[in-house]
């Protein structure tokens, strides 16, 4: 219905901001990441937004992104997430983490979000985890300006080594995002990764 707005926050509340556009106060529900980072800005912002209709109630979800929005569009779409549901797990990780988090398999991160048990999370695994592409990480690693890291096998077999040693795949992704020497073997990767997580 709408794409999105554009306009000052005037309140924040529980279920999360008001934003004045066109002298409408319009109330948006966001995710405690969102919130939080939108107590960090001055000015004018712009929220892309998702109309939830039912029957008894018209609701207006909001997000910073348009990755985060179509993230959360996946997540309703899965059997027992409404969008109340997915607004909790996108309070409890941050975005980045929330996909390496799906894309890995790691569904205790994911039962961390309130409402969220951890049957929940393995079906929100098992059903996005495919529709997650290698796309979506890469877009991730280029707003770390590295376009070439996920791109790299030795860096990919390095992470699922750390997770292997029972590290989360944020962390090890983390340990060598900003590592670029493509003549490092996966071994050396490792070391360097387990150097930085120690």
């Amino acid at each position: 219905m709408y794409a999105y707005l554009i306009g000052h926050v005037t309140d924040y509340n529980v279920e999360g901001i008001v934003v004045e556009a066109n002298q409408i106060g319009w109330n948006v529900k966001v995710s405690e990441e969102t919130k939080n980072y939108l107590l960090t800005q001055k000015g004018e912002v712009k929220i892309y937004t998702y109309t939830y209709v039912k029957e008894d109630c018209l609701s207006l979800f909001g997000f910073i992104s348009k990755e985060e929005l179509e993230l959360f569009k996946k997540m309703i779409s899965v059997s027992g997430i409404g969008p109340k549901g997915a607004l909790a797990i996108l309070s409890a990780l941050p975005f980045e983490d929330l996909v390496f988090a799906i894309i890995s398999g790691d569904a205790k991160s994911i039962s961390k979000a309130q409402g969220i048990g951890a049957k929940t999370a393995q079906r929100l695994i098992l059903e996005l985890k495919d529709k997650l592409s290698a796309e979506s990480v890469s877009a991730i690693a280029a707003e770390a300006g590295d376009v070439s890291f996920t791109e790299q096998s030795a860096i990919k077999e390095a992470i699922e080594a750390c997770v292997a040693l029972g590290y989360s795949y944020q962390e090890a992704a983390r340990a060598l995002k900003d590592i670029k020497d493509d003549s490092l073997s996966t071994e050396e990767y490792v070391k360097l990764a387990l150097k930085r997580l120690f």
